[in-house]
């Protein structure tokens, strides 16, 4: 992907590629400038401090090392930072990836440090011509790719969970591994963190007095927050739906361990009095009964068998066993 793109968009879907030598004429009949460029890249970090026309406070915005997402209100301009999940293959889904934007009247400068595919969304739509028309209607679209790339996350984290639950419900199978639900909670409340924050971002731009938000932008900038409202309502169920799992496994545990004390008290039970009268007759002084008795030993096995019979019998009459 090249460190910087380029585009001017002229209000009714198309555009025009562009680049920081060749920048397009300020009456090229263009609405909207879209620079959208690698913070790692030299000749992009140079024409943002140097070349771009910004303060200070913006150009820090936009190359601060960590951010969350937020919405800043400066002079005539807005500074946007949204996240999206990490769907790079063998990444960590909540180590999410930022863009950094300055949103301007007619123009966008967005600084991103790891491709983003919601980004890359943008880019294909704006070649089939169905480019942004305004400042407020690029953001908005912006944020609703993020929200649909992070839906299929929150649905896996949801089937993780079904499957979980069924586990715990057959008893066939071996219990869920508390480590991987751990791993699910864990990664919920990672994207919970940084999606509430974007869903305030989005709702505080809605309704801040900037002269380039029309009430279409507006509504759809909401349109926006609500989606990403409902993820982050999602990712809470996740997280609720998790500790109940949890709870289930414990409880589950708890039981099993119950019945195997229960059994190990009851087998204690059974071989007490019959571990007695063995013990009984085995002590060796004069008197035992039976010890010129030939019959004896198989006397007093039947009679040991039919005390431990009996036992048995009386401890499945009471469902102990």
């Amino acid at each position: 992907m090249a460190s910087t793109r380029i585009f001017a968009l002229d209000g009714r879907g198309g555009a025009a590629k562009s680049t920081l030598d060749a920048p397009v004429a300020a009456d090229a009949g263009f609405s909207l400038i879209w620079i959208h460029q690698k913070s790692g890249d030299p000749a992009a970090l140079k024409w943002l401090e140097a070349g771009s026309g910004i303060d200070s406070f913006i150009h820090q915005a936009l190359t601060a090392e960590d951010t969350r997402p937020r919405c800043t209100v400066h002079g005539e301009g807005a500074i946007v930072n949204l996240r999206g999940v990490n769907l790079h293959e063998g990444a960590d889904p909540e180590d999410m990836i930022s863009v950094r934007l300055w949103i301007e009247a007619h123009r966008v400068i967005g600084v991103w440090r790891r491709q983003l595919f919601a980004a890359d969304d943008l880019f294909d739509s704006i070649e089939r011509g169905v480019a942004p028309v305004s400042p407020g209607d690029f953001i908005a679209k912006l944020a609703l790719r993020l929200a649909d790339r992070m839906e299929p996350t929150v649905a896996d984290l949801h089937e993780q969970i079904d499957d979980m639950e069924d586990q715990l419900e057959d008893d066939s199978t071996a219990a869920p591994s508390r480590g991987a639900l751990a791993d699910i909670r864990r990664q919920a409340i990672i994207l919970r963190r940084f999606i509430a924050p974007q869903r305030d971002a989005l709702n505080t731009l809605a309704i801040e007095d900037l002269d380039w938000l029309t009430e279409r932008d507006r509504s759809r900038i909401r349109e926006a927050g609500d989606k990403t409202t409902r993820v982050a309502e999602e990712l809470e169920s996740v997280r609720e739906r998790a500790a109940i799992v949890h709870d289930q496994l414990l409880e589950k545990r708890a039981e099993q361990m119950n019945r195997y004390t229960l059994l190990l008290t009851v087998v204690a039970s059974i071989f007490l009095p019959l571990g007695l009268i063995t013990g009984l007759l085995g002590i060796n002084v004069g008197g035992i009964p039976g010890a010129d008795n030939p019959w004896a030993f198989a006397i007093v096995t039947a009679l040991l068998l039919g005390l431990g019979g009996l036992q048995v019998a009386v401890y499945r009459m009471i469902k102990l066993i």
